[in-house]
């Protein structure tokens, strides 16, 4: 068994075998080839120079593919960065919204109409709710940020929302409950399924969805109608984490949940010729760890399942901090509140001061004396080096 392997190499010994054997679609198999070609040259190359020793730099550049598991590191770190402007020394809560495992097919056959609905059943509850005088009585903030996995990579739609724990009421005054969330989970519960199965419900009398595949019983009414009264019964069951530690605490947590994928490389145990193992949290068993073996197949089926359709939004702002009340709302937040402002450390900055910042490495200089180094043009590429020092992949 091959125990440094990553994603890459897993979709280099078995994408082409699962291409033959099912239906790929555009998005994913697009995401696929840049999976496969990442850091490979296919992408581009930049050459560098050191002006004083002659040492030659390579730099295969990256696809930037949101799918793709050595892409996701500097996008996080410059949109969570961007995101301190917006944060206020306020609670601030995690709340998951999940369905019940009966409507999986269905959400899969119609991820447009579905994924969609999720966003409109947790941000409907969560706005309607805080406004209600009985709890809050204001106009709150939230990022909705939907995640399609579980542990092992299996098919589980749910809505991960980052809830500023205050908000305005009509007279533009700050209201808040202290480090207590402000909404009982139980009505939040009814609420987000009374919301979703209305939607639900109208897509399928209006003819828009689909049914294929473990989804197809489902084009019967009766069958339809029985799955809802299932759901219905069901006690759909958010979940809301305790709140942040401060300001700081929330910007690190955004980041975490934002540009998170289906699995990344340092799971990834071993391969061998036919099967993939990896690690996955055992949530019947406390949340253990443990290792699963899938073939290569399998391995590569589950993670395209979390491919979205293109221009899909994943990351979506509401409330207070939607586009269009943000700058003015947060503004008046901050000075109600009377609490200081965080500033960008990335802004303005171009991509070599970021690594610089971040990673405390200067791509600038040369790794092997130090000196300066220049970029050389495309037409010098060919030309050869006295002594090449290093090849980076970044």
């Amino acid at each position: 068994m091959s125990k440094d392997c990553t994603i890459q190499d897993v979709f280099h010994r078995f994408y082409s075998s699962l291409e033959s054997t099912h239906n790929i679609s555009p998005a994913q198999r697009k995401a696929a080839y840049h999976i496969m070609n990442c850091k490979t040259g296919a992408f581009g190359v930049n050459v560098s120079v050191c002006e004083d020793c002659g040492c030659i730099s390579v730099h295969y550049n990256s696809c930037r593919d949101r799918c793709c598991p050595m892409c996701q590191e500097f996008p996080k770190e410059k949109w969570a960065d961007a995101r301190r402007e917006d944060i206020l020394d306020a609670p601030y809560f995690h709340v998951v919204f999940t369905v019940p495992e009966e409507l999986n097919p269905i959400i899969y056959n119609n991820q447009k109409f579905l994924y969609t609905a999720l966003y409109h059943a947790a941000s409907d509850t969560l706005s309607e709710l805080a406004a209600d005088s009985k709890y809050l009585g204001t106009d709150i903030g939230y990022i909705c940020i939907l995640h399609t996995w579980g542990s092992t990579m299996n098919f589980h739609p749910h809505i991960h929302a980052i809830v500023l724990g205050g908000g305005l009421d009509v007279k533009n005054h700050w209201k808040d409950n202290g480090k207590d969330f402000f909404l009982p989970i139980k009505v939040i519960s009814k609420t987000f399924r009374g919301k979703y199965m209305a939607e639900l419900k109208q897509l399928w009398e209006n003819d828009r969805l689909e049914f294929h595949g473990s989804a197809a019983p489902y084009k019967n009414y009766y069958t339809f109608k029985e799955l809802l009264n299932t759901c219905y019964a069901k006690e759909w069951i958010p979940y809301c984490k305790k709140p942040f530690d401060g300001a700081e605490s929330v910007i690190r947590y955004l980041g975490k949940y934002t540009h998170r994928i289906a699995i990344s490389n340092y799971r990834i145990k071993g391969m061998t010729e036919s099967t993939v193992t990896f690690s996955a949290k055992d949530y019947k068993n406390q949340g253990h760890w443990k290792e699963i073996t899938l073939s290569g197949e399998e391995f590569i089926r589950r993670f395209l399942m979390h491919v979205p359709q293109k221009r899909f939004v994943r990351i979506r702002h509401y409330g207070l901090l939607s586009s269009r009340n943000k700058k003015k709302k947060i503004a008046l937040c901050r000075n109600i509140l009377g609490c200081k402002k965080y500033i960008s450390k990335l802004k303005d900055m171009d991509a070599p001061a970021i690594i610089r910042l971040l990673y405390n490495k200067d791509i600038c200089k040369c790794s092997s004396c130090g000196g300066k180094i220049i970029s050389l043009p495309t037409e010098q590429h060919f030309i050869k080096p006295n002594h090449i020092c290093s090849v980076n992949v970044s």
